[in-house]
């Protein structure tokens, strides 16, 4: 039973989405799972959706599922390309993983319009400007 599992908080796991392609006429922009952990995480499971609301109409996009079998210690690994065309949607990604014997799992959610360039950072990790969650 879910009630009997111990979910212990998600620590050293973060969600980018960042802005590629700096040196072209044309941005693209890729969603990437950074692993800040001295250890590596296992049997990495994506759910990625986007959802919300244009012009008083819901909005929904196709549910991605994504697997990585591992992600190593102060590594990153891309999860997905994302179009600038669903930032004004919830985009959300929840991420389940194990350490060891123990599962762990987090829901990040980009809220509507906060994937603009006055919120973009350098994300040290990846030396690219993006936003970062954790």
């Amino acid at each position: 039973m879910k009630k009997d599992i111990p979910f212990l908080p998600v620590q050293g796991v973060i969600i980018t989405i960042v802005r590629e392609g700096a040196y072209t006429e044309e941005f693209f922009w890729n969603v990437y799972l950074i692993n800040e952990n001295d250890f590596p995480i296992e049997n990495v499971t994506i759910r990625s959706k986007g959802y919300g609301e244009k012009e008083g109409k819901n909005q929904a996009t196709s549910t991605l599922r994504h697997f990585f079998t591992r992600v190593e210690p102060h590594s990153h690994i891309l999860i997905e390309p994302i179009d600038p065309g669903v930032f004004h949607l919830n985009n959300e990604y929840w991420i389940s993983y194990f350490i060891k014997d123990q599962v762990f799992d987090k829901k990040y959610i980009f809220v509507p319009e906060s994937i603009i360039e006055e919120n973009l950072t350098i994300i040290p990790q990846l030396q690219l400007p993006g936003i970062l969650h954790n």
